[in-house]
């Protein structure tokens, strides 16, 4: 194996920068700072990108080569961002650096030298359906019964648990009992599937996407030659939103720069994704693995009003002491109005009080839809939302994904009621059937054929005849074991549907067959649980369940986006998770109470920061107003609702920092 540095090129000349003109001081101190271990503290909205962007230059411009450079990012989008920018400053191309995702450089290690760990050069990567299908074929193999129990994981999520266990570097066990109960009874049958399907990877000579990772570590861990071509190659290591990196991406950090010449960019503040590897401790503990760490921060913020940011100032002012970096967001805008925290009494007001105010915004203050953000913690708080401006004709954008009644897991249960109702629906009929093991489309509608020729034959109820062993004999055999359960739950719908309101049904629905479908099928199986419990609440609104259902089928009628298309200038209504990043003109937080926003199992576990820090990612996406509301009665709970306290996080601010409107309560819907 050769290990080859090119050393003949001599340094880039290109016309000089002034560092100084183009930079405030904080950004200059960052982008000029003496090669060592640098730890850059960048708020929100404080120029992060540019931060990089002219440190890369800045490298060059003292003689540094491009290939001795390597920038780590989340995004090739911003890698790609960040080089072309380096361009536009010195010409030098963006071929010429070793930048892009942890993964893409990954792989481009590994095809270089992946043979040192007995890696073929030509190795597949799998995508993610083909890594998903390899994995079923190793546990059919093991245990070929495992996929027949509709609660233990299908393919999907069994892979998202053990990929979440080997980016943590945690055992399976482990990953299950934190983020996973719902497969607590059968932690200890995965262990032996994640080996078998590591070992039949190995034996085809092809990787799925987290060994791009596991493997380049395991590379310089085992080869000591390419560990040190690497550290010798790569003088100075760059990476982008350091906050985010899990333990994987950490431990390669550390390993390729023993020089400890590293610029590591991020800001503790904005670390929000535990739940999907993202280790809080990495960034916090940055300066105890590399000695003499020199810490940057840039607080001057270019996005938001002066009132704002000191509103977000003192959500950071109410983290535990020793447990984040200090800093204060400093505003370079003028003085501007205080945020609004909107008292109202449900849910329902709450979406008629952003309405009433978004025609202000739009048709009297002119401020482009576009422009306009309602940010929620979890889907479910922006049912009423949704509903609110679909029936006064608002075009809105959901950014972080499909609208309320057009998920998934939520058509599928009001496909359950919607057939209970009405029979005859082969359309609801087919949505559910196609859920049972190898039942397709042609076996479900020979199914619903023999029903209802058996129900009209021996004059029974249809429910009643999907029941019976006639039909039974026509269901695949796969299936057969859930028949029995899968007809059960219809006929308790179908009971509670005759005496019982609409939200009495919708709970019926979810205690039912499908709600243990749903734990085998969604990794996110509490989340989504949640998201079919707020239909209760929504139900509870009707005394008649095809009243409901009517309603159901008109919003999607009138909203899904298969029959009209979005203006591009759109408000915008997005998870805070989704919203990381960018900015608006006005922001509307909604669901500010406790319970939802923190979440209710985070206050369970008496761990809330990093929901704080969610709520601070919120508040800083607001350039010029912000509107913080909370409801005083959880509507989702059914009739008469259940009493809500404001957020910890806004009772934790000074109240010299906001002005309170409470608003009346007008809807008529």
């Amino acid at each position: 194996m050769d290990f080859v540095l090119d050393s003949s090129r001599s340094p880039d000349a290109f016309p000089p920068i002034d560092f100084r003109a183009q930079l405030n001081d904080e950004q200059f101190a960052a982008v000029t700072a003496t090669p060592g271990p640098l730890l850059v503290l960048a708020g929100a909205g404080s120029g992060k990108t540019r931060t990089l962007t002219y440190r890369v230059a800045y490298l060059l411009s003292q003689g540094v080569r491009p290939g001795e450079i390597l920038l780590l990012t989340f995004t090739n989008k911003a890698a790609k961002e960040m080089l072309h920018r380096v361009q536009d400053l010195t010409g030098v191309e963006p071929s010429r650096f070793w930048g892009g995702t942890f993964h893409s450089i990954g792989n481009r290690a590994l095809r270089i030298y992946g043979d040192a760990i007995g890696l073929p050069r030509n190795f597949t990567i799998l995508d993610a359906d083909e890594s998903e299908s390899l994995l079923k074929q190793v546990v059919e193999t093991e245990d070929k019964l495992f996929f027949k129990d509709k609660t233990n994981p299908r393919p999907g999520p069994l892979f998202n648990v053990l990929s979440l266990a080997r980016n943590t570097q945690k055992s399976v066990i482990e990953t299950v009992e934190r983020q996973f109960q719902q497969y607590s009874e059968i932690k200890l049958m995965l262990p032996p599937f994640a080996a078998a399907y590591a070992k039949k990877k190995h034996e085809q000579g092809v990787v799925d996407y987290d060994d791009l990772l596991e493997l380049w570590l395991q590379l310089l861990q085992k080869s000591p030659e390419v560990a040190a071509y690497f550290a010798q190659r790569f003088q100075h290591l760059l990476v982008d939103e350091y906050q985010d990196t899990n333990t994987i991406q950490s431990q390669l950090i550390d390993t390729l720069a023993p020089h400890h010449r590293i610029m590591a960019v991020g800001d503790d503040a904005q670390c929000i994704y535990s739940w999907r590897g993202a280790d809080f401790e990495n960034i916090m503990t940055f300066p105890d693995r590399h000695p003499a760490t020199v810490i940057h921060r840039i607080e001057t913020n270019y996005r938001s009003t002066p009132q704002i940011l000191s509103f977000a100032n003192g959500v950071l002012e109410a983290q535990p002491k020793g447990r984040h970096f200090d800093k204060e967001l400093r505003a370079s805008r003028a003085n501007s109005q205080k945020p609004y925290v909107v008292q109202v009494m449900d849910d329902r007001e709450q979406a008629e009080f952003i309405l009433k105010r978004l025609r202000a915004l739009i048709e009297d203050e002119g401020v482009p839809p576009g422009e306009i953000a309602i940010l929620y913690r979890s889907h479910f708080h922006a049912l009423e939302v949704q509903l609110a401006l679909s029936r006064a004709g608002v075009p809105y954008q959901i950014t972080s994904g499909v609208k309320f009644f057009e998920r998934q897991h939520v058509r599928d249960l009001i496909a359950f009621i919607q057939f209970v109702a009405n029979p005859r629906n082969e359309s609801a009929w087919l949505r559910i059937a196609v859920l049972l093991p190898k039942v397709g489309e042609k076996g479900a509608q020979k199914i619903h054929a023999v029903a209802a020729e058996h129900a009209k034959l021996m004059q029974r109820d249809f429910i009643d005849a999907l029941a019976t062993d006639d039909v039974k004999s026509k269901v695949s055999k796969d299936a057969r074991d859930e028949w029995a359960n899968f007809c059960a739950s219809l006929k308790q719908i179908s009971d509670v549907m005759r005496t019982g309101k609409p939200d009495s049904v919708i709970s019926t629905a979810i205690d039912g067959w499908y709600g243990d479908y749903m734990k085998g099928e969604y990794a996110d199986y509490i989340d989504r649980l949640e998201e079919l419990k707020a239909l209760i609440g929504f139900a509870a609104r009707f005394d008649d369940i095809g009243e409901m259902l009517s309603q159901v089928a008109l919003m999607n009628g009138e909203t899904s986006d298969r029959h009209v298309e979005v203006p591009p200038d759109s408000v915008k209504l997005t998870t805070v998770h989704q919203s990381k990043g960018l900015e608006f003109d006005v922001v509307f937080v909604i669901g500010l109470a406790d319970g939802q926003f923190p979440g209710r199992r985070s206050i369970e576990a008496g761990d809330v920061e990093e929901e704080r820090r969610l709520f601070y990612v919120a508040v800083t996406r607001a350039k010029n107003e912000l509107y913080l509301s909370y409801p005083k009665v959880a509507t989702r709970a059914g009739p008469g609702g259940m009493l809500l306290n404001p957020s910890r996080f806004l009772l934790e601010v000074p109240a010299e920092l906001y002005q309170e409107l409470k608003v009346r309560r007008s809807y008529s819907w």
